[in-house]
């Protein structure tokens, strides 16, 4: 594997998957299965076409199973579950069924309980691609045909485990998705990508699919924590609605589209949503941060005298600055925006189908503007 990528001019180390980590540890035990000698590398192809070369850990070698685990190695995007230990059991077990290898999850891999998953209802939490690699990977040892290695009735049975993942699951998005008891063995390519956002991006619309599955019609969008809370305690609304977009908004209510939804409610703190009123869809900061520059121009259209714009583009936050217009004669600044905010989505997704309305709040979770039509569409989600 190249180790290492440029991004922005700086270097990144790549790392592995979980699913790669699980294919390697899989395909590491049946080998020991069958030659019955440890062994301290295992190499493996990844969907992306970089073969990876893994050492092989806490290796138990018994006459009717062996298990072993690889460590998962997030590079330079480290996540929740980078250094954390995979393992794999492989044994021999009298057939079944008409299968000659079966993957199972183990203690640490979660269960998925909800609808709506690529995985379904019941089943260990392991994705389709990261499923296929362990299928592919194990039959390079046993062959197309066990039986000339095993003889007859007989399936060999990998069970995937990680033990530190009913821990570290509860730091991911796992419970929002109704897998409990462990992680997910994910990957679509077998490799991390330092700086990537396309993992994050795709468990937030994994949501959105969700929702639409177990039957809702309607969604409500936040960024995060602050949204939630807004939206429990201050609209009092059931949170079976609410999906996080995180600073991915644009990329959200495209899914939202994707997906069917016709009705959205977005609640958000000022300091991203003034973001979007000025066409601006991607919230980080690293993107683009002009909270200052929209608000002072906003306030010059509303005639505001220059020494107040000046203070505003004093302010360091966009609290700050609402410090400021909440002692002033401008506060209707608010609602404009949110109307802004409204008219940039509605050309963002260009579909007369779907009503999407705004609305924002303080760092205390209190209202402060909203979009024309937004109470009557909050009224719909009672």
């Amino acid at each position: 594997m190249k180790e290492y990528v440029y991004i922005d001019g700086k270097k990144y180390r790549r790392g592995y998957t979980t699913g790669s980590c699980a294919a390697a540890a899989a395909k590491a035990a049946t080998q020991m299965l069958i030659a019955k000698n440890k062994i301290d590398v295992i190499n493996i192809d990844t969907p992306k076409g970089i073969p990876l070369t893994l050492k092989v850990k806490h290796i138990k070698v018994y006459d009717n199973y062996v298990e072993c685990a690889i460590e998962k190695d997030g590079g330079d995007d480290i996540d929740a579950t980078h250094t954390m230990d995979i393992f794999a059991k492989a044994e021999f077990i009298k057939r079944a069924n008409d299968e000659d290898i079966i993957v199972c999850g183990g203690i640490g891999v979660g269960v998925v309980t909800k609808r709506g998953l690529s995985v379904e209802v019941g089943q260990p939490a392991i994705n389709p691609v990261p499923m296929r690699m362990i299928h592919t990977e194990v039959r390079k040892i046993i062959g197309q045909d066990i039986e000339d290695i095993i003889g007859e009735n007989k399936s060999l049975k990998i069970t995937i485990s990680a033990p530190k993942g009913v821990e570290i699951a509860k730091k991911t998005f796992n419970p929002r998705l109704g897998i409990v008891g462990g992680i997910s063995i994910l990957g679509t390519t077998g490799i991390v990508e330092p700086m990537s956002d396309e993992g994050w991006k795709k468990s937030l619309s994994i949501e959105l699919q969700m929702k639409k599955e177990q039957g809702l019609d309607k969604i409500i969008l936040v960024p995060g924590n602050h949204g939630e809370q807004f939206i429990k305690d201050q609209l009092k609304l059931d949170m079976k609605y609410v999906v996080r977009t995180s600073n991915f908004i644009g990329y959200m209510l495209k899914e939202a589209q994707r997906i069917g939804y016709k009705k959205i409610l977005m609640a958000g703190h000022i300091g991203k949503y003034i973001k979007i009123s000025a066409g601006i869809f991607n919230t980080h900061s690293k993107v683009a941060d002009a909270r200052s520059e929209i608000l002072v121009s906003n306030l010059a259209m509303m005639k505001a005298p220059y020494e107040f714009l000046e203070k505003i583009s004093e302010c360091v936050t966009a609290e700050g600055a609402v410090e400021v217009i909440d002692d002033s004669e401008y506060t209707k600044i608010y609602n404009i925006i949110s109307n802004k905010c409204k008219d940039r989505i509605d050309k963002y997704l260009l579909d007369d189908e779907i009503d999407v309305e705004v609305m924002m709040f303080r760092m205390d979770k209190t209202l402060l503007g909203k979009s024309e039509g937004a109470d009557s569409l909050v009224e719909v989600f009672r």
